[in-house]
């Protein structure tokens, strides 16, 4: 199983908010923060290489709330050295 440095997310996280407005104009649908959590939701599952059966599943829409417990939930066991996540998210706004 691949796992994630603090550093790894961090600069995951930073890449994407740096990209903002061109991921949420080519990604109309939903609010601001459910489009960038998305984007990070996607990335994370390609960079840690996620199985089918490890990959988040949603019935009806999802909403931001949603997508962070998402995110919380592909990160744990998965971080090299546990750290808290949301201080990142928050950089996604």
């Amino acid at each position: 199983m691949k796992t994630i440095t603090k550093a790894e997310f961090e600069d995951i996280c930073r890449q994407i908010a740096a990209d903002r407005d061109v991921i949420i104009r080519n990604n109309p649908l939903g609010t601001e923060d459910e489009i960038m959590l998305w984007m990070l939701l996607g990335t994370l599952v390609s960079y840690l290489s996620l199985a089918e059966q490890e990959t988040p599943c949603f019935s009806g829409k999802p909403n931001a709330a949603v997508y962070r417990d998402a995110i919380r939930s592909v990160l744990a066991g998965r971080m090299e050295n546990k750290f808290d996540p949301d201080q990142f998210l928050a950089l996604l706004r």
